[in-house]
């Protein structure tokens, strides 16, 4: 059984999957930090610093009542596409900086002159 789990765990899959677990683990960080420190500071600066996070409604009476906190969700929300947004932005940076020029398909040849001169040696041979 420890040999079976040693080979699945030298499977080149397995690592590169660990390697992007790791790797996505970063990039979120850094994306999170983008978009937090960056970009949001930006939007709020034009839409006059509003903050939907406080909004909810009260669905009980004194301070232990629950509340339902539609505006988290909605900040959520445009978190979630300002993050795709950067993310899809990166991805087709990368995507073009590291898209490699494929090369043109060749014509296809023909025979060449000599080829064609054996063809009809060979066929009137016949």
């Amino acid at each position: 059984m420890l040999q079976e789990f040693k080979e699945f765990i030298a499977k080149g899959n397995v690592m590169d999957m660990a390697v992007g677990i790791i790797i996505g683990a970063a990039f979120t960080a850094i994306v999170g930090s983008l978009v937090d420190d960056l970009i949001n500071p930006v939007i709020s600066l034009f839409l006059g610093g509003i903050d939907f996070s406080g909004l909810g409604v009260a669905l009980g009476d004194g301070p232990d009542g629950a509340v339902f906190a539609y505006g988290k969700f909605i900040m959520a929300v445009i978190n979630f596409l300002i993050v795709a947004f950067v993310v899809f932005m990166l991805v087709k940076a990368v995507n073009s900086v590291t898209r490699k020029e494929e090369p043109a398909p060749e014509a296809p040849s023909g025979p060449t002159a000599e080829e064609l001169l054996a063809e009809i040696r060979d066929a009137l041979k016949k």
